[in-house]
């Protein structure tokens, strides 16, 4: 009893860290020794399913916010910047050219 505690505490901190491979055959395994039936296995993979799904979610908006975070305090220029600093050229290149002082190089 006590290894299936155990497994299922480690499924759940571990969730977002493994593979589903992984959490699925924990899964089954953890359905199977508390003997449910195939309809309850079923629900509870799938309830790890959406659990293991979330966790990922979650866990790559944190790494992506934690990456942004890290280049910008590392003074990166990020793909965004670029964007917003073409723009910024291609909105002066028509004010100078609609003002009639459009240079010659």
């Amino acid at each position: 009893m006590f290894d299936l505690v155990r497994k299922s505490m480690l499924a759940g901190v571990g969730l977002a860290l493994k593979a589903w491979d992984e959490v699925e055959d924990l899964a089954k395994e953890v359905a199977e020794q508390s003997k449910m039936t195939e309809k309850e296995g079923r629900k509870f993979i799938d309830e790890i399913q959406d659990r293991y799904e979330d966790a990922q979610k979650k866990l790559e908006e944190r790494v992506e916010k934690s990456v942004k975070d890290l280049l910008k305090k590392a003074d990166v220029v990020t793909q965004d910047d670029l964007k917003g600093l073409k723009k910024e050229i291609r909105d002066l290149k028509k004010l100078i050219s609609s003002q009639g002082g459009e240079e010659k190089p």
